[in-house]
């Protein structure tokens, strides 16, 4: 298995396996797929941008030159603050194994490698809004669940 930061030739398999991700949440028939092709050209530029950024970066899980699991990283920067050197924090996001692969370890050894990856990196911190799912995952690989964040969600009040 090769853990490794996603490349441009990674791309084709990154959207169908957004996709597929998509459907596994979402009750049948709602995402129809006659929307494939708006997704995919959405879903390209997005990957070709993020990946030429110095913002993002999508950590995967390969064997046998198949991507079995991703975990996409967003560095958010904060305001410099007087007395101390400002560093970003990580947001994390779109984490999905193959049904396939789940269960054995690859999950854990790519989150793993990413959060070895984030403290090289002198990263503030981690967030991540799992699923209820997803919350063991998480805590069995370090995270600690915290109820600081808030939200506004503008378009509850039209």
């Amino acid at each position: 298995m090769n853990l490794r930061l996603a490349e441009i030739i990674d791309i084709e398999q990154l959207i169908k396996m957004r996709w597929d991700f998509t459907l596994e949440d979402y009750e049948t028939g709602r995402i129809k797929e006659s929307e494939y092709n708006d997704f995919y050209s959405e879903c390209r530029d997005f990957l070709l941008n993020a990946m030429k950024s110095k913002q993002w970066f999508i950590w995967i899980a390969e064997i046998e030159g198949t991507i079995v699991s991703h975990i996409y990283i967003e560095l958010i920067q904060k305001v410099p603050r007087p007395g101390r050197v400002t560093k970003p924090f990580a947001f994390m996001t779109n984490v999905y194994t193959l049904k396939d692969y789940r269960g054995k370890g690859i999950g854990g050894k790519l989150i793993s490698q990413v959060n070895k990856w984030v403290g090289e990196m002198k990263f503030e911190f981690v967030i991540v809004w799992p699923s209820e799912q997803g919350v063991n995952f998480y805590k069995r690989n370090g995270y600690n669940q915290c109820i600081e964040a808030m939200e506004y969600l503008p378009n509850l009040d039209k």
